[in-house]
């Protein structure tokens, strides 16, 4: 790894350095600005000392962000344009990866310092549309050329319904458990059998299900949250070695052989639909001064061409140059987008759909990767941030949601309702908010237990989720603009 700074000047040394110190602290603020939410309800209930509590959720923190897959981590980094992350514009893309780090880094620490359970996942994608928005506007263009557009409503559609679905399926999860346990020492809440009754932790199955279930959230957060950090530490390793990472030197020759296979099953597609495809996408002309990559689906077969061109004399992708490298990368991001443009397209049966999604998956393949050193040091970064700065989300999760404190049946099914949710939204490639989906499960065990909510603490809660977008998106522009002009 250390060869990689021999071909760096020190001014660019010291700029990655300062840059991957951003994400790998992103990721600790995360670990105790998120995970607190984690080992909040076993805590609270004392199923486990604090100090043991947070090296266990750590620990399944690193193991998550390990075996978590990079789905998530890339869907993060394209809801950016794709013109943008293949422009290959060293200054544009290391003004854009400081100012989003900037600003998720101010907004989460200012909503930590408040106790307040504002999201990590929440403000990185804010800061993100507000870096592209900039751009955009900063390009002359319209502000909605700045954004991936359809996947930021994906994933805010995600972000919106996973604290509802959350709400739900938890007031579900606790009215069932008293209609099947009605009384029962799992009913009763830490300061009853503490204070009253002398007993310092949980009954032994109970306490068994909290533990299991906080690991769970865990582990859940890890694989879903420590992909963002992944993808942060991609764009920033892209835009400032693309030498070394603009693509998958390593890649397995069965991966980069599907991929090269995809450019001629893209092509048999569009030979068979072209009437339709051409109707849908008619060709733009190129002006001759036009430097910035922009994909078009009407150029497909021509990315095909250039793909086949660079493939011709050697399959070693070690052996490209900087410029070979940038050229396969575009190339590739552009026909991916093409194929996800081509399923859309009215008529398609559902057979051409998943045609084209998979074509579209094995574009990806040489682009979307992480090292294995970048996955470790997300990792340890998580999870040595969750071993830090708990006690003030603790507090609100345990005692500010619901009127009176919370039972330990409570706390289990809430808990089993974010490692759920989270793990689900793992599959599907989204990211959600731990903070949001815990907080909104609480909520809803507070109803169906009849005790109420605290609607100050909810309503800080719900300010916090309406501002963050748009504070983060400020911010985040902001810094932006002025980054790129000191540069």
């Amino acid at each position: 790894m250390l060869e990689i700074f021999s071909s760096l000047s020190p001014a660019m040394v010291a700029l990655l350095i300062l840059a991957l110190g951003l994400v790998f602290f992103f990721e600790f603020i995360n670990g105790f600005h998120d995970t607190a939410n984690a080992v909040a309800t076993v805590i609270y209930t004392q199923s486990m000392k604090p100090v043991h509590a947070v090296i266990a959720s750590g620990t399944f923190n690193f193991l998550g962000v390990v075996s978590g897959g990079l789905a998530v981590a890339y869907a993060i980094v394209n809801l950016l344009p794709i013109d943008l992350l293949a422009s290959g514009n060293t200054k544009v893309l290391l003004a854009m990866v400081f100012a989003l780090l900037l600003a998720a880094i101010i907004w989460n620490l200012g909503t930590w310092y408040f106790g307040l359970p504002a999201s990590s996942s929440h403000t990185l994608i804010g800061a993100i549309l507000g870096v592209g928005v900039a751009n955009a506007l900063m390009e002359g263009q319209s502000f909605t050329a700045g954004v991936n557009w359809s996947k930021a409503m994906d994933v805010g559609a995600s972000l919106l319904f996973s604290p509802i679905a959350g709400f739900i399926l938890a007031y579900l999860l606790l009215t069932v458990l008293r209609k099947v346990m009605p009384i029962g020492k799992i009913h009763q809440t830490p300061y009853l059998r503490n204070g009253v009754r002398g007993k310092k932790h949980p009954p032994f199955w109970t306490r068994f299900l909290l533990i299991l279930s906080a690991m769970g959230v865990s582990f859940a957060h890890g694989s879903n949250d420590g992909q963002k950090g992944i993808g942060l530490a991609m764009l920033t390793l892209i835009c400032i070695l693309p030498s070394h990472y603009v693509v998958n030197s390593s890649i397995n020759q069965y991966d980069l052989e599907r991929s090269l296979s995809s450019v001629t099953r893209l092509e048999l597609f569009i030979q068979q639909n072209q009437a339709s495809i051409q109707a849908a996408f008619p060709a733009v002309a190129a002006t001759a001064t036009q430097e910035k990559v922009h994909c078009q689906p009407s150029d497909a077969l021509t990315y095909g061409q250039n793909i086949r061109g660079l493939m011709a004399g050697s399959h070693e992708i070690s052996h490209f140059t900087t410029e070979q490298r940038w050229a396969l990368r575009t190339n590739l991001l552009c026909l991916e987008d093409s194929a996800k443009k081509f399923a859309a397209m009215p008529g398609n049966t559902p057979a051409q759909k998943a045609y084209l999604q998979q074509v579209g998956k094995d574009f990806s393949l040489p682009v979307e990767y992480a090292p294995l050193w970048v996955i470790i040091a997300i990792a340890l970064s998580l999870g040595i941030g969750t071993m830090i700065g708990w006690k003030r989300v603790v507090t609100t999760v345990g005692e500010g949601i619901g009127k009176s404190h919370m039972t330990y049946a409570q706390g289990v099914c809430a808990q089993i309702t974010a490692a759920v949710g989270i793990a689900g939204a793992n599959l599907f490639g989204l990211p959600v908010s731990t903070t949001q989906i815990l907080s909104s499960a609480v909520a809803g065990t507070a109803v169906a237990n009849k005790s109420g909510l605290q609607w100050s603490t909810i309503r800080n809660i719900l300010l916090a989720w309406i501002f963050t977008f748009p504070v983060a998106m400020a911010i985040a522009g902001g810094l932006y603009y002025l980054i790129r002009l000191a540069f």
